[in-house]
């Protein structure tokens, strides 16, 4: 199944193409963006990941109502939604598990150990954010078990005038309303930002049949504050909280499919930091300590009866010290961190067992990160993390990468790394319906390696990727265990492999009209258990996507996006004693247009039309998603 000789051919053939035309001098370097992917932020030249920036005008043009809609666009992310807005939402990044993609609000570590480890990305509001951004390719070594794919880095807004603020309203299909209030200022060292956002919608029906539409509501508060001291000192603050409820349906009748049910699941999620950063030796030694907690509760109701509850905690405790030397040509980072996890789950007996249960787990971890401009061309990096798990063994990770300038336009990049992902919390102990979990589990480890090389042509710019992945003692969370008439998990036997290829463009058709697009193949695939391997369900091998950003005249602009994902497999279970199936779901692509027009200097309506196709599909076995939607806003500017 192993086809590295073909991308390798692939790439060696893209990278032919993108540097054999002649360049000048004065053509357009490769755009410099500080981005999250070292232990202190760095210029995107010189990291040797695949990234991908969205930033603030992107998501005013797109306004889009979560971050999920954002990130289909991203090269190497697949999204898995089980339904309408609100519903259960996954994201893997190439061909990796849900929980094997960190992610970072504010620099609060966002994922849920109540939910396997994951972010529920259907919870998520895209409002009130800077930019995202998306570090794909393993960041273990120095972001620890949930980062094995990657990272996505999510900065909110912060105050940047003596006075700033507007309020936005949105009205649309489904009965659908939005609206928010974002107030800031700086007053001399001082600067504080409130957000305040609010999201109903009546939603559709999610099941196959009946007609009971699932609806959602999401309030989302966001504060930032900073306090400067001095030029060596600065204090940050940064809090969130976001509750609401979605409906969903159930199968209750063990049939396979999803019926229309009464089902309601609540949720609540705060998060909490405290960081200092302080400057000496004329700024060569810097220092970060911050304090972070996040919360999260969920609760779910039948027929109004409140069923399972599951909450979690998880505070950190981190120092980052970096020493810069060699006029900043070289440095070394450490990482010193204490990260406290605790799990509660309650709820009825259920197939005789008793889903009532107290976890916690805590880690200790030393990292080391050293970086080096060897010269103006070639950047190389190494970093090592140790990780002391109270559960499980000491694990230690690694990566080293190299990124060389070829000339002014076009660089050359290259990683290898080796990544550990820990058993959750209800792979080993369970969780409320028919599965009892296996304490026994070991940890996932993977080996992986990624070349890229991109390439700027004026206002073209061209990137490719190759990426490999192999991953050893899957946790595979459907195994049937007979006895107890119900299901567990089990590490694979054998290794599970991810390999792929990314291509981007970008670039100015005029002065006005700016595309971009994306292409994925993805090939990730897990042992059969008889000596071969079978796809991994929920991860189309060809993603594809195209951006369209055009400025009609002065205050209106109208931005076109065309998504393609093509067939995928997932598992149908049909009644017992049946074994589980695999399905094919359809191939769909989805064409939303949005546009924004300023009436005024304060006032801008904008509107967006989602799934213009009406395309039919469903990205989880049995849930139905959305069809054509429309919705009309306005944003006023104080």
């Amino acid at each position: 199944m192993n086809q590295s000789s073909t991308f390798a051919a692939a790439i060696a053939l893209a990278a032919t193409t993108l540097i054999s035309p002649a360049v000048t001098a004065d053509e357009t370097e490769i755009q410099e963006v500080l981005v999250s992917a070292s232990l202190i932020p760095i210029a995107a030249s010189k990291s040797a990941n695949a990234i991908t920036v969205i930033d603030s005008e992107q998501l005013k043009n797109r306004a889009a109502l979560s971050v999920s809609d954002l990130l289909r666009d991203v090269p190497g992310l697949a999204v898995s939604r089980s339904g309408v807005q609100g519903s259960q939402t996954q994201i893997r990044a190439r061909g990796a598990e849900a929980n094997h993609l960190l992610v970072l609000i504010d620099g609060v570590e966002a994922n849920d150990p109540s939910q396997s480890d994951e972010l529920n990305w259907g919870t998520l509001s895209a409002d009130d954010i800077e930019r995202i951004e998306v570090i794909r390719g393993p960041q273990s070594s120095m972001r620890g078990s949930d980062a094995m794919a990657g990272v996505v880095n999510i900065v909110t807004r912060s105050a940047e005038h003596p006075f700033s603020g507007n309020l936005f309203t949105e009205f649309g299909s489904f009965s659908t309303k939005r609206s928010g209030l974002n107030v800031g200022t700086v007053q001399g060292d001082f600067n504080i930002r409130l957000g305040l956002s609010e999201i109903e919608t009546d939603g559709d029906n999610i099941s196959r049949v009946g007609d009971e539409k699932d609806g959602y509501e999401n309030s989302t508060v966001n504060l930032k504050a900073g306090y400067t001291f001095s030029e060596e000192l600065v204090l940050l603050f940064a809090a969130r909280q976001s509750d609401g409820m979605n409906q969903f349906d159930a199968d209750t009748d063990f049939d396979g499919f999803v019926e229309d049910q009464d089902r309601v699941s609540e949720f609540r999620n705060n998060s909490m930091r405290l960081q200092a950063d302080y400057a000496s030796l004329d700024g060569r030694w810097q220092h970060k300590l911050m304090v972070a907690q996040s919360t999260n509760d969920n609760e779910a109701f039948a027929d109004g009866v409140r069923g399972n509850v599951t909450a979690s905690t998880k505070e950190q405790y981190q120092y980052i010290g970096t020493l810069f030397w060699d006029g900043s040509a070289q440095r070394v980072s450490v990482l010193v961190e204490r990260e406290e996890e605790d799990y509660q789950q309650r709820g009825p007996l259920n197939w005789g067992m008793d889903p009532n249960q107290d976890r916690e787990r805590d880690t200790d971890t030393v990292a080391v990160e050293y970086r080096r401009d060897i010269s103006d061309s070639l950047t190389v990096a190494a970093s090592g993390r140790y990780d002391d798990n109270s559960e499980f063994e000491s694990a230690n990770t690694y990566r080293v990468e190299a990124v060389y300038q070829l000339n002014d336009t076009a660089r050359l990049r290259s990683a290898y790394g080796t990544a550990v992902k820990n058993p959750t919390f209800s792979e080993r102990f369970g969780f409320y319906t028919n599965f009892i979990g296996n304490a026994n589990l070991e940890p996932e480890e993977s080996t992986s390696w990624e070349l890229g090389i991109d390439q700027q042509f004026g206002a073209l710019s061209l990137s490719a990727t190759l990426f490999d992945s192999e991953l050893d003692s899957e946790i595979d969370g459907f195994v049937y265990d007979p006895a107890n008439f119900a299901y567990t998990s089990g590490n694979k036997e054998g290794i599970s492999q991810r390999q792929g290829l990314e291509l981007t463009a970008s670039g100015s058709l005029t002065d006005t009209i700016a595309l971009s697009a994306a292409y994925t193949y993805t090939d990730s695939v897990e042992s059969d258990g008889a000596g071969g391997y079978k796809d991994e369900i929920r991860r189309a091998r060809h993603t594809a996507s195209l951006n369209m950003s055009w400025q009609v005249m002065d205050g209106l602009h109208i931005n076109t996006n065309a998504q393609y994902s093509g067939s995928q497999t997932d598992v149908f279970f049909p009644p017992w004693p049946a074994p589980s199936q695999t399905v094919t779901l359809a191939d769909y692509t989805l064409l939303n247009v949005s546009a924004n027009y300023s009436a005024t200097d304060k006032l801008d309506v904008y509107l967006r039309l989602d799934n213009l196709l009406d395309d039919d599909y469903e990205e989880v076995f049995g849930y139905q998603t959305l069809g054509f939607g429309a919705s009309l806003g306005l944003r006023l500017s104080l």
